[in-house]
């Protein structure tokens, strides 16, 4: 049944269908804009014991309950000073390591880690390193966080399609990762440099970051770039700091150099992982 189903996604309009999703869930039409909440809760079961606003119907808006906070004690960081944690709450679909210019995707199926990068200029410092891609679910918790502390070097919009990332159609459709619209963050850490890729999907209205805001839409079809390295006031983020959201939800893919993570055991395919968990530990390379 997946070819099928993935097959129809080809000739849908992708950014149109996602563009009227995003006003859609930004109504502050109390009829409309509950209706959606209670109709989403109850098709996914919704939790709001952890967040910080618990009542459904005091959310301004769809996009607002979707993308909600969370107490502050909701997810607490593991202590190990080494330790690298989750940046979402979602569960892995891959993990392992970088070979050369491919990373897993699903059985059988590999993308191009320079074609995920939106160009050559990165690849080289994560060949034969290490990554782990956590899809996020309707639904999850929609922020993403630090998995450890870093600078901001570089930002990277790269335009693309908005197939689904369920895993149905990831296991069908070549190259996903490197086709979708994608936002890649690159940061400086204690590691070596960590490469954040948040990836859009259908119905994603738009991808945003706690220095930039909302930084797609607008689209566009050409690769666009905001290079922080030599700016005194580039973002400094600490571990488990917000750095973004996905209005919408989606995947994200970390990056890492050779050698500077160790995977820990809770950490393979189809395993759930929450926020702040640890998932590995790193090697200071300073």
């Amino acid at each position: 049944m997946d070819l099928p189903k993935a097959a129809v996604q080809y000739l849908l309009p992708h950014h149109l269908l996602s563009r009227m999703v995003g006003r859609v869930a930004r109504c502050r039409i109390p009829l409309v804009k509950n209706l959606l909440i209670d109709g989403f809760r109850r098709l996914y079961r919704i939790d709001l014991s952890s967040a910080l606003e618990t009542n459904p119907h005091g959310y301004p808006d769809f996009n607002s309950f979707f993308t909600r906070a969370l107490r502050p004690d909701a997810r607490p960081l593991a202590i190990a000073p080494d330790a690298l944690i989750s940046p979402v709450d979602g569960r892995i679909s891959q993990v392992g390591g970088i070979d050369e210019d491919r990373l897993l995707q699903a059985k059988g199926i590999h993308y191009s880690l320079e074609r995920l990068l939106g160009g050559a200029q990165w690849a080289g410092e994560f060949r034969g390193g290490n990554f782990a891609t956590i899809y996020l679910s309707p639904r999850d918790y929609h922020r993403i966080h630090m998995p450890l502390s870093g600078r901001l070097v570089e930002m990277v919009h790269v335009p693309g399609r908005l197939f689904s990332v369920s895993p149905a159609t990831t296991r069908v459709v070549p190259g996903l990762f490197a086709r979708n619209e994608r936002l890649v963050c690159l940061f400086d850490t204690p590691a070596g440099h960590m490469a954040l890729v948040l990836v859009g999907a259908i119905f994603v209205a738009s991808i945003e970051t706690a220095w930039a805001g909302v930084v797609t839409p607008p689209a566009g079809r050409e690769v666009r770039s905001w290079d922080y390295r030599n700016d005194p006031q580039a973002p400094q983020l600490e571990r488990g700091e917000e750095m973004g959201r996905f209005n919408m939800g989606s995947t994200v893919i970390m990056l890492f150099g050779r050698g500077a993570v160790e995977w820990g055991s809770v950490c393979h395919q189809d395993a759930p992982v929450r926020m702040g968990q640890q998932l590995a530990v790193y090697h200071d390379v300073a």
